[in-house]
């Protein structure tokens, strides 16, 4: 038990700690010491909690996992996918800080939005605007879970490693290829969606990611065989040109993939640079450092002008072009290269560097409860609050948290595989149950008989019916 002093000396640390956050000059702000792993875990616990403030996933009349949304339902402005995105901000979070607050609700989130007994991410309610990416996202937290070791499902629940291996399998399906633009994945799932003709780098990057991911952790060579397949592609389509540039994709119908569209988004970057750190550490192969080494090299030039990260295509100097979407990506990059540092760790000193910089931006843009803004470059809290704010503390609490690689390295340990440690049970045919857009079987002779006895039952029904009916009104006339 502890004496009096020691209860005094603790609640002295604490206070300390506290009012660490807080910048002293003028009250407002948030400040952490991001060359102690106290102070950076404390900051990001600070950050979560107001980012879990931001989901009403459980309260009366709102769907477990998702953020409120989607825009037109007018409930709030978010995609179903962005919430795959923060949980798996959450995963990353306990694995970084072993605060385990938020584990139940990341764990319920993720089984809800499996959609069983498919468990690959395909829920009814938003088969209208579901794309390859947004089921993705999803995929990739349960994949990061299995990766980090986060707490494992209840025995009767799927394992992370079968809920990212039931994604996969449906994306490989053939029914989500096809010849247009000499293959790849279309951007959305149904032909019937918005944006079905597009081709574009995050539905091909995502599956690529999830591939390398699923290749390194099992060591099932037919993963990296796709994920190869799909790297080639995206850059036989040249999405990713001879300067590492990463393109966002082409239209198949339209002219065969042939017109790129050139804008350059971190997200796409993010997923790629991480799936080729997972090839390159599975492989050792020098394809894979060339490709590693080169994206770096271009995101910190494009990405990170002086430092600290800007999203280039809508964050310009005069003006906020920024979706609510988009104001989450920054989280993504500072993720993925914190992982690419401890996969690759030739770039680890490069990757900190820049990271270290852009996270101290960070930190100045948000205020002391936690609430954090877009614009980094500010040097303070910008009030951007119409696009978000999930995103911005995604982004923050990613920035900060993943300082934790070079400041604790020992208890941040790279992504696990199935040889060095991991648990997460798999099921290599996961996702092969029928879902909402398989197409229906063939009939069989037995159907086709069924089918028949069927419609002569009907068709017998509906005529005695008539009769009836036919002599009642004969009675009536009476």
């Amino acid at each position: 038990m502890l004496s009096n002093t020691g209860i005094a000396q603790q609640c002295v640390v604490s206070l300390l700690l506290l009012f660490s956050l807080y910048d002293g000059a003028n009250g407002q702000g948030f400040k952490v010491d991001l060359n102690s792993p106290k102070s950076i875990v404390e900051a990001s616990k600070v950050i979560a909690k107001r980012l879990i403030s931001y989901y009403k996933g459980e309260e009366p009349g709102e769907i477990l996992g998702i953020l409120p949304g989607p825009p037109d339902s007018g409930r709030g402005p978010y995609y179903w996918w962005q919430a795959g995105a923060m949980w798996g901000t959450y995963v990353d979070y306990w694995h970084y800080t072993r605060d385990d607050t938020y584990v139940k609700q990341t764990t319920d989130a993720i089984l809800f939005q499996a959609d069983p007994p498919k468990n690959a991410f395909m829920p009814l309610n938003w088969t209208s605007s579901l794309g390859n990416d947004d089921q993705a996202f999803w995929g990739m937290a349960a994949m990061l879970a299995a990766e980090v070791k986060f707490p494992d499902p209840p025995a009767d629940q799927p394992g992370w490693l079968e809920l990212a291996m039931a994604t996969f399998n449906t994306q490989a399906a053939p029914d989500r290829h096809d010849e247009l633009c000499n293959g790849g994945l279309h951007w959305q799932i149904s032909q019937y969606n918005i944006g079905y003709d597009y081709k574009n780098t995050i539905a091909n990057g995502c599956f690529f990611n999830l591939g390398a991911r699923l290749a390194r952790y099992t060591g099932n060579q037919s993963y990296a065989d796709w994920a190869e397949k799909t790297w080639d592609w995206i850059v036989g389509v040249k999405y990713i040109d001879e300067n590492w540039n990463v393109y966002d994709g082409g239209y198949g119908l339209r002219d065969n993939c042939t017109t790129v569209t050139k804008s350059q988004f971190s997200a796409n970057v993010a997923v790629l640079i991480h799936g080729a750190a997972m090839m390159y550490n599975h492989t050792k192969a020098e394809k894979w450092k060339t490709a590693v080494d080169g994206l770096l090299d271009r995101c910190i030039e494009f990405f990170f002008p002086n430092g600290i990260m800007i999203e280039r295509p809508c964050e310009l100097e005069d003006e906020m072009k920024c979706n609510v979407d988009q104001h989450s990506f920054k989280g993504y990059m500072h993720r993925a290269l914190a992982t690419v540092a401890q996969l690759a760790p030739h770039t680890h000193d490069k990757i900190y560097k820049v990271l270290k910089t852009s996270t101290e931006a960070a930190v100045k843009s948000c205020l002391p409860d936690g609430t954090c803004g877009f614009r980094w470059t500010l040097g303070k809290y910008d009030g951007d609050v119409d696009r978000g704010p999930a995103g911005q503390a995604m982004s923050a609490l990613a920035a900060v948290m993943t300082m934790l690689i070079d400041v604790d390295p020992a208890k941040i340990g790279a992504p696990v595989t199935a040889d060095t440690g991991g648990t997460s049970k798999g099921n290599p045919d996961a996702g092969a149950l029928p879902g909402p857009f398989d197409p229906p079987p063939p009939l069989t002779g037995k159907d086709r008989a069924g089918a028949g006895v069927i419609t002569a039952v009907i068709i017998g029904t509906l005529i005695a019916a008539l009769v009836w009916m036919g002599l009642d009104l004969w009675e009536g006339d009476k």
